[in-house]
C-alpha cells in the first residue's frame, strides 16, 4: 500500500486530503447547485393560499405550480444524481 506523505507538522498534504475525499470538489459544487435548483422549485411551488381557511382560491392550480415547479425540482434531482455518479477524470 502507498503511504500518505505527511507535512512537517504531521498533517497530510492538501493533495492527499483531496484524494481521500469520496467526491471531488467539482462534484460537490454541482450537488450544491442541484440543491439550489430544488429550493427554487419549492419556492415556485409555494403560495396560492386563501386569506381565510373558509374561502377557496383557484391560484393553487396555476401553470407555475402544476408544471413549472415540479419540472424544476426534478431537474435539480437529476443534477444531484449526475453529480454523485459522475467519475472525475484522473489527473496525470
Amino acid at each position: 500500500m502507498a503511504e500518505n506523505k505527511k507535512r512537517d507538522n504531521g498533517q497530510p498534504s492538501s493533495r492527499d486530503a483531496q484524494e481521500a475525499m469520496a467526491l471531488p470538489k467539482r462534484n460537490v459544487l454541482w450537488i450544491v447547485v442541484g440543491f439550489a435548483i430544488m429550493v427554487l422549485g419549492y419556492i415556485l411551488l409555494s403560495g396560492g393560499g386563501a386569506k381565510t381557511p373558509s374561502e377557496f382560491s383557484d391560484a393553487i392550480f396555476s401553470f407555475r405550480r402544476l408544471y413549472i415547479a415540479p419540472i424544476v425540482m426534478i431537474g435539480g434531482a437529476v443534477v444531484i444524481i449526475v453529480a454523485i455518479l459522475k467519475k472525475s477524470k484522473p489527473k496525470d
